[in-house]
């Protein structure tokens, strides 16, 4: 099987064993029906080799297939909101890889807290320290914050789910390397979570198929009513994220977000 090294001089310490760890603990799913996952060879402080996939054009079909693989990985769960990778116990990572930046970890035992205390407001204060945003963006998250248990509505319920964590477009590759084509997962930033983080990160730049995934999701595990509605409360973390890397336009669109779900 040929492999790919994935290389950066003085990565974050630990940044390429989280990943390692995250995409092997994500790939356990697959004896359950998860998705197909990069298959890790080994890495060090400054590299991770993992195999190398010949891509391929995705069909509906497999899109579906996707769908249901992807809720059957979600199902596989994860201890608490906030945990990390089985094995690891080092600083978790989201973002690019040349500015990736700490993502906390934790036990929250609910899906609120956890988004609020792991999640918004430290990418907020992080934005807040790089200067791409204000005292004001701090808070109209603390005002989303508030709302978040009528926001949520009965999936504020759900229980901790395996993530990806970075799931949009990009981290989802398609080959037909077994025979038929079929989606397989890398670039993890992998947690314990909740499942609709990921149906959001695919709806956040563009995904082909996408109806077609969500239909084969819902074979598997039926999303909480309104799930639609949910989205753009899932994208927060990210697009606060693409503020503290880029700025920009990002920083106008995590305000509007946030104006939308206050009505």
């Amino acid at each position: 099987m040929a492999s790919y090294r994935k290389s950066r001089v003085h990565a974050p310490q630990g940044f390429f064993a989280c990943e390692g760890l995250g995409l092997r603990w994500l790939g356990e799913a697959h004896s359950q029906g998860g998705p197909r996952v990069v298959k890790v060879f080994d890495w060090s402080d400054d590299w991770l080799d993992i195999e190398r996939v010949s891509a391929a054009s995705p069909t509906p079909k497999a899109a579906f297939e996707f769908g249901a693989a992807l809720a059957h990985m979600h199902d596989a769960g994860a201890p608490s909101f906030g945990a990390a990778p089985e094995g690891y116990d080092g600083t978790c990572y989201f973002g690019p890889l040349q500015d990736p930046v700490p993502m906390d970890t934790g036990n929250w035992s609910d899906c609120i807290t956890y988004l609020a205390e792991g999640r918004l407001l430290p990418m907020v204060d992080l934005g807040i320290r790089r200067g791409t945003l204000n005292a004001a963006d701090l808070d109209l998250t603390n005002r989303v914050i508030d709302a978040l248990p009528q926001l949520l509505g009965k999936a504020k319920d759900d229980k901790p789910a395996r993530i990806h964590g970075d799931l949009w477009s990009g981290n989802v590759m398609w080959t037909a390397d077994s025979g038929q084509v079929e989606a397989i997962l890398i670039d993890p930033a992998a947690h314990g979570g909740h499942r609709e983080e990921d149906l959001a990160m695919l709806h956040l730049f563009g995904m082909s198929y996408l109806t077609q995934i969500i239909e084969g999701y819902q074979t598997v595990h039926p999303l909480k009513a309104g799930f639609e509605q949910r989205t753009t409360i899932w994208q927060l973390y990210p697009i606060a994220g693409h503020c503290v890397f880029f700025g920009g336009g990002y920083v106008s669109e995590y305000r509007s977000m946030c104006r939308s779900l206050l009505g």
